[in-house]
């Protein structure tokens, strides 16, 4: 399985931007997959993924601004981010869970992960 994300990019805050992970390998239609971001300096952290259910779950600060989506037609799972702030500023990867009950939140949870693709939100 390969995870490839891209649409990282610069801009303002307040502007918006959609994350594409693209899948190959397997499809990603009802696939346990999550967004996870990483600050320069920090650690790794959750930010959104489908949960076993196929519902959708959020870190509290992104919640109301940033949406997960799937479009199995082109195999894509979607991070559309709205609103952005300049702390949202980080490296973004996508990244898939075998286990669709495993905590979606814990990077051990998963088992495959996409090259990250940069977002700069300026201030």
């Amino acid at each position: 399985v390969q995870l490839q994300a891209s649409g990282g990019g610069l801009v303002q805050a307040g502007g918006s931007l959609r994350l594409s992970c693209g899948g190959s390998g397997r499809t990603l239609r009802s696939a346990a997959l999550g967004w996870f971001r990483q600050a320069p300096g920090k650690e790794r952290e959750f930010v959104a993924a489908f949960t076993w259910s196929d519902s959708t779950y959020y870190t509290n600060s992104v919640k109301g601004r940033f949406t997960i989506s799937r479009d199995n037609a082109r195999n894509t799972v979607y991070l559309q981010m709205n609103s952005l702030k300049p702390e949202d500023t980080a490296v973004y990867y996508c990244a898939l869970r075998r286990r669709g009950t495993a905590e979606v939140t814990s990077t051990i949870s998963y088992d495959y992960w996409g090259q990250g693709t940069l977002v700069t939100v300026s201030s």
